[in-house]
């Protein structure tokens, strides 16, 4: 892997120009006049584990394949809880039939034995492919394969604050250093990065997973919530808040969707509350959009985020938020008091207090989910999809 040829961000840290295209799906039509397609790769830790980045990960694969390019998503190891992806029009390919060995010379051996499946698979391009690495934890495994002649990006879909508590931090400053481009997806998060001495790093926020015809017509009296019942996620926090709110409005529901390690206690949690009456446990979904539809404010309660696929959702469903301030995406993506309304991190009660607003004025859920609506439009697919050709060509210079 080479070095990036600029020590700052380039062209796909400009930001999103405003949008108001009334596509219906995250498709992008082929432009039969643009340049070749390339040969693009995807690696994550797996093909279709349950999260946000599978999600990120097929529809750009769908979005580039839809452009021409020529794509294959790479997993290094089986999900234990599976997504469903449904038909792709790509290949995807898995490196390890079960778990890798653990750390030791068996492991290191087997690392070499899949960065050799890799090797080939990357041999048998184009001029001009591109390896996107989704997760730092694949870049392991990528780091061992020939990508000579090979434009590398490494991404971190989550924010900086939150990668420097974890495992993942130290991984990202030494397998992402060398890379062609470290992607971030804020700017705010690119120059945190850059102050750790990452100079390849810039950004790209994720485009909008769907646009929907029909918009919610905001008159259940439902909260929804969308996401995995993961410490992350914050679900403890969101019943707290949920305690607060749910005597003033005994008529309203919390449907919460999702699975996760943390069902069983989140769940004798809501009964330790006295919530059983007025919270929904839903369970996941593969109609996020008609979940969406059947609320009339979305909770966001994450202790950490990316840029989160969710409010997006939400968002463009015409369903207004009301979230924790965890991240430079989430104040990227709601523009507080206009168009949802933000709460401190950990605040449990001023949580409530946003919830209770929107939940008691419905000219105020109206108005800011209309806003919303429109706002959100500034990070269409076809939008972000030139944005990642505009890089790969800077990167190939």
């Amino acid at each position: 892997m080479k070095r990036p040829p600029v020590p700052a961000p380039v062209p796909a840290a400009v930001p999103v120009s405003a949008s108001t295209s009334a596509s219906t799906s995250a498709s992008v039509p082929v432009d039969v006049n643009s340049e070749p397609g390339r040969d693009v790769f995807f690696v994550s830790n797996s093909v279709d584990e349950l999260g946000g980045v599978t999600s990120w990960s097929h529809q750009m694969a769908r979005l580039f394949t839809g452009r021409g390019h020529r794509v294959h998503v790479v997993g290094i190891t089986p999900s234990e809880v599976v997504q469903e992806l449904g038909e792709v029009p790509y290949p995807t390919t898995t490196l390890y039939a079960g778990q890798p060995p653990r750390p030791g010379r068996a492991r290191a051996a087997s690392m070499r034995e899949q960065a050799t499946k890799l090797t080939a698979l990357f041999r048998a391009t184009r001029p001009g492919a591109v390896v996107i690495v989704t997760q730092v934890w694949a870049m392991e495994w990528v780091a061992q394969a020939d990508t000579r002649g090979l434009t590398v990006i490494g991404m971190s879909h989550e924010a900086f604050a939150y990668c420097r508590t974890s495992s993942r931090f130290p991984r990202v400053r030494k397998h992402y250093r060398d890379v062609d481009r470290m992607l971030a997806l804020t700017r705010e998060d690119a120059d945190l990065w850059i102050g750790q001495g990452m100079n390849n790093a810039s950004y790209l926020p994720n485009p909008l997973p769907f646009m929907p015809e029909v918009p919610s017509p905001r008159t259940a009296k439902v909260v929804v919530s969308i996401g995995r019942l993961h410490h992350q996620k914050g679900i403890d926090m969101l019943l707290d808040s949920w305690a607060e709110v749910a005597p003033r409005h005994p008529d309203w529901h919390l449907r919460i969707y999702g699975s996760g390690e943390e069902e069983e206690i989140l769940q004798k949690q809501c009964t330790a509350l006295g919530l059983d009456g007025s919270v929904d446990w839903m369970g996941p979904t593969n109609d996020v959009p008609g979940a969406l539809r059947g609320g009339s404010v979305f909770a966001q309660s994450s202790r950490g985020e990316g840029f989160p696929l969710a409010l997006m959702e939400a968002m463009v469903t015409a369903v207004p938020c009301a979230a924790f301030d965890c991240a430079p995406g989430v104040r990227e993506i709601v523009h507080d008091g206009e168009d949802g309304l933000l709460a401190t991190l950990g605040n449990t009660g001023e949580l409530a207090r946003r919830l209770d607003r929107l939940m008691s004025d419905k000219e105020l859920r109206d108005s800011m989910g209309e806003r919303a609506r429109i706002n959100i439009q500034r990070y269409t697919p076809e939008t972000i999809v030139r944005r990642w050709e505009d890089l790969f060509t800077f990167l190939e210079r």
